[in-house]
């Protein structure tokens, strides 16, 4: 008999340190550069130096002859194969997606473009042959701003999508109606906003290593993904056209991903079919930073013409934003998605604005491809509205607490229907969030200061930023988000099989994956509350599609409150399953069986009882089991969401502005957030130190720039400025609690939350600090030069 347990000690909403990181810190994880496999080769890609130019001939004549090189191949030789696929076109409008061939054939259009790959027997050598192999272009004009890109005469990317551009759509009331409402407002506001181009810049790049069987024709792919199951599906059904069984995707442990890892790269696709071309010989490309920042995905890049309407009062009362969405040279495999769906319909916030339009057009440019970068299109909404609420604050003479507090969504609102399409808003409580943070930050004090200080006429200026977010994250369900609504070429329902084992051991596989997040922990915590089995007694498997059943994979805060309801759900079934077992065991009716803290007992009778280890014990053997009951305690959820989840809270930063110098303070930062329940408050709250420092590094450091020529001038860490620790503040973090009825654990998703507010605080804060002595907006990021020719300018 197995030994009965003391009852476990409950595990959600413990803080506890994630299960994950000795391995990580200490050297025993396993990276995809630390996977070796005999045999195996490298390539090395040959890369175009111009944003823009005709491939008149390549010549690889000496590249083939260097020691070492097993191979030179260029975009011909891999006709075979199809153009990456575009998996999600906006809905309900007309997309012109042009996707990358595995090697650029006859055109490139952007710098770093692959036009030829060297195999050989290591690295060093495949790179030494690639830069031996002579190209010769036919250099032709480029063009890198979104909205030029679509102007009359700007030079054209794709015949397939005249004038650049990939779509044109919108969401909200008719463009009369607004334009009605606009012209009877008490106060117009029209207003400029750029938000500019981001690197994500994971600690470690991307690479893919790929191996062909050529006894059974199959393959496996080691790739940094944060979907393997999608990747064997677009792979599989799009590129090679085989069987989807016939490729494996592992995903070996990955140093952060922040959206940059979801997509399908030409690298996956060549390292497969050069494997092949070698007679079955492992490939492995991984990339060095330079090449992550030229051809792995960048993020944001949005131009935005406002105009807006209010009340004196500072109600608003009407909003048309038109956007145009740098989409890079290239159509990537979510691009579409981000500036409609998730950006477009999410401008509201969380405020009631009753004439609200939103246009986009999405646009082809010499750059590397725009995709998901943390937050994906929520950052960029919450960086209009929260500027439009300052910006009336500004006009009216209203506070911008009081700005937002007039124009926040009830509690007995809920679910609300914002009018751009969005699915209706779960619950929220925005007012108690708000008020925290002033009450907590000492926002009437803050207030006083600053006036003293410009009174006094003092040099350093005072400047408060709020910003009160919603996003929406876990999003779903499949019908609204797929083909027939806005656009997703298949589901995002989410996997997981529990199977508890015949010494009481749990095996969890989810779909899920881990990029930093702290699955291992917080699933094993969710499991052993519900089955009340010890924690450390609970296994996460995940990432290799050959092992788990399929999943969409980790991002869009969709983790626990999708891939975490599925575990939910099949611990349930488990339970189910046990109860009936447990009720045969203690020849008791089924209804009289409770089930508490991993113990099966007879109301009424506390003698009588089974623990889960018992029951599995007995499952597992099958000795004695209910008539038509199959043995083992093994179930499997596949969970749609009946809706998406809408996270909030308010963040407050302040800073000191030194009008003399342009530099920049930042005195406090305050977040007081509401991710509904929380399973493991300590990884929730490194979720949101990580978030704020991302959102805050693109207000005050971060910004890709290329020259007109297209060529990256931010394309090393040199360049590029990535915040050290020491410029970030201590965080003040807070929450509320507002639990969602959208899944059974009341969650709603904390990845990406300090990314969505953080960066509207800081700029709020410092147009706050200096507004009244510049004209118009100072860019992102707020570098003290651009402060101080704002001000000096005005």
């Amino acid at each position: 008999m197995v030994a009965a347990p003391e009852a476990p000690e409950r595990m959600v909403g413990k803080a506890l340190k994630r299960r994950e990181d000795p391995r990580l810190i200490t050297g025993g994880a396993q990276f995809l550069d630390d996977v070796k496999l005999p045999g195996m080769t490298h390539a090395a890609f040959v890369r175009s130096p111009h944003a823009h130019a005709r491939i008149a001939s390549i010549d690889a004549s000496a590249a083939s002859s260097m020691p070492g090189v097993l191979g030179v191949f260029a975009g011909d030789d891999f006709m075979d194969l199809n153009p990456l696929p575009a998996a999600w076109q906006a809905g309900g409008v007309t997309n012109h997606p042009v996707t990358p061939r595995v090697l650029a054939v006859g055109e490139v259009h952007q710098v770093g473009d692959p036009v030829a790959v060297v195999v050989a027997e290591d690295a060093y050598q495949a790179r030494d042959a690639a830069q031996a192999v002579i190209v010769t272009w036919d250099p032709l004009p480029a063009v890198v701003d979104a909205k030029k890109a679509t102007e009359a005469g700007a030079p054209q990317l794709h015949e397939e999508a005249p004038n650049n551009i990939v779509l044109e759509w919108s969401c909200g009331k008719e463009a009369d109606r607004v334009d009605a409402a606009l012209a009877a407002a008490d106060v117009r506001i029209s207003h400029h906003l750029i938000n500019q181009r981001l690197i994500p810049t994971p600690m470690e790049p991307r690479g893919s290593i790929a191996r062909f069987d050529p006894a059974t024709g199959d393959y496996t792919l080691w790739a940094t993904s944060q979907a393997p199951h999608v990747h064997r599906l677009l792979l599989a059904a799009f590129v090679f056209g085989i069987p989807e069984q016939k490729i494996r995707v592992i995903a070996p442990d990955m140093g952060g991903g922040f959206g940059a890892k979801i997509f399908v790269y030409y690298d996956m696709a060549a390292t497969m079919a050069l494997s092949k071309k070698l007679g079955g010989r492992p490939v492995k490309f991984w990339e060095d930073r330079s090449e992550n920042y030229m051809t792995t995905t960048h993020g944001r890049d949005h131009i935005t013409d406002l105009e807006i309407g209010a009340g004196k009062d500072g109600s608003i009362t009407a909003l048309k934003v038109k956007t145009w969405a740098n989409l890079g040279a290239y159509f990537s495999t979510i691009a579409a998605g981000i500036p409609t769906t998730l950006y477009g319909r999410m401008v509201a916030g969380c405020y009631k604005i009753p004439n609200i339009r939103v246009d986009v057009v999405a646009a082809y440019t010499n750059t590397a491809m725009v995709d998901a970068y943390r937050g994906a299109g929520r950052p960029e909404a919450a960086y209009v509205i929260e500027r439009v609420c300052d910006l009336v604050a500004q006009a009216t003479g209203v506070d911008p607490a009081e700005v937002r507090r007039r124009n926040f969504i009830q509690p007995e609102d809920f679910p609300y229907d914002t009018g751009v399409g969005m699915l209706p808003y779960d619950s929220g409580n925005y007012e108690l969030t708000l008020d925290k943070a002033l009450e907590q930050v000492g926002y009437t004090g803050l207030r006083q200061e600053q006036k003293r200080r410009r009174g006094a006429g003092e040099r350093k200026l005072l400047g408060i930023g709020l910003s009160s977010y919603v996003e929406v994250c876990g999003v779903a369900p499949s019908k609204w988000i797929g083909l027939p609504g806005e656009g997703w070429g298949a589901g995002l329902w989410e996997s997981a099989n529990v199977k508890v084992h015949l010494t009481g051991k749990v095996v969890v596989t989810t779909g899920s994956l881990p990029h930093g997040q702290g699955h291992e922990t917080s699933f094993a915590q969710l499991v052993s509350d519900r089955l009340g089995i010890p924690y450390d007694d609970i296994e996460i498997e995940h990432s290799d599609t050959q092992a788990a059943p399929f999943g969409f994979g980790s991002y869009g805060s969709r983790s626990l409150s999708v891939g975490g309801t599925a575990i939910y759900k099949s611990v349930d079934k488990v339970v189910t399953k046990a109860m009936k077992l447990a009720a045969h065991m203690l020849e008791a009716a089924e209804d009289d069986i409770t089930f508490e803290n991993g113990v099966f007992s007879v109301k009424g009778s506390s003698e009588s009882s089974k623990t889960i280890q018992e029951v599995a014990l007995a499952a597992h053997v099958g000795y004695d089991l209910p008539e038509g009951m199959e043995p083992f305690l093994d179930e499997t959820t596949y969970y749609d969401p009946p809706n998406c989840t809408f996270p909030f809270g308010t963040h407050v930063c302040v800073v000191e502005v030194d009008t003399e110098t342009g530099g920049i303070d930042m005195l406090r930062y305050l977040a007081v957030d509401d991710v509904g329940n929380v399973v493991n408050p300590l990884i929730v709250d490194g979720q949101i130190h990580g978030g704020i420092a991302q959102g805050l590094a693109q207000a005050m450091f971060e910004g890709a720039v290329y020259d007109d020529d297209g060529q990256l001038l931010t394309g090393t860490l040199s360049d590029y400025a990535i915040p050290k620790a020491s410029q970030l503040p201590w965080y003040e973090l807070d929450r509320t609690v507002t639990p969602t009825s959208v899944n059974p654990m009341g969650v709603k998703g904390a990845g990406e939350a300090g990314t969505i507010a953080s960066t509207p605080a800081v700029a709020n804060a410092v147009n706050d600090a200096v507004g009244h002595l510049i004209s118009g907006e100072i860019a992102m990021p707020f570098t003290p030069e651009r402060v101080w020719r704002a001000i000096n300018a005005h």
